[in-house]
């Protein structure tokens, strides 16, 4: 986005933040194609099968945020660091939605180059959203990095941004992050330290 988008975005939510309800109207049409954007690169590997869709879960994310009745933000980054967290709740429910239709069954999501370096790795989302609360449990910053980049799809200088650290450091976070929940979720890891 231009400078003049981000300055737009940053007065928007302040607005917001002052009882503009307005406000959140004209801050998603500035977002909202890049929240269908992640929302499309996050399903793009579905399964066969999958009933959820990007612009279904980009309106669920909207719809979550016009029921706050408003939000502390101070740039974009900000903002998309919070869509981040809510489109993981959305999918996690989802999950839960389509495992207790299925009886239990798990549903999949695919674990590949974005948060590890295995191809074609299903994960269970739930098996996931737990892995990464324990992994919240000992590091808050490593889930947050991960929360942003793989649900999010923030880069490391956005992820960084939002955590207030350098670059270096969210690179780091991103790596061993990665290494820990591939080690949970294969059950090598028996939450293992960082």
């Amino acid at each position: 986005m231009a400078n003049q988008d981000q300055h737009d975005i940053t007065g928007m939510l302040a607005a917001w933040n002052g009882g503009d309800a307005d406000a959140l109207d004209r801050l998603i049409d500035l977002v909202y194609p890049e929240l269908r954007r992640i929302a499309r690169q996050y399903l793009e590997h579905r399964r066969p099968g999958e009933s959820l869709e990007s612009a279904a879960l980009a309106n669920e994310a909207y719809l979550k945020l016009v029921r706050s009745g408003g939000i502390r933000c101070e740039s974009r980054a900000h903002f998309l660091g919070l869509c981040s967290q809510i489109i993981r709740r959305i999918l996690v429910d989802h999950a839960r939605r389509r495992g207790a239709k299925r009886g239990g069954a798990a549903v999949h999501v695919p674990l590949d180059e974005v948060l590890v370096a295995a191809e074609n790795r299903d994960i269970d989302m739930l098996a996931l959203d737990e892995a990464l609360n324990s992994l919240g449990r000992i590091d808050p910053r490593k889930c947050r990095v991960v929360e942003l980049r793989y649900f999010g799809g923030l880069t490391i200088e956005e992820a960084a941004e939002i955590l207030n650290i350098s670059v270096d450091t969210a690179k780091r976070d991103w790596r061993m992050a990665k290494a820990w929940l591939l080690a949970e979720l294969s059950g090598e890891g028996e939450s293992a330290k960082l």
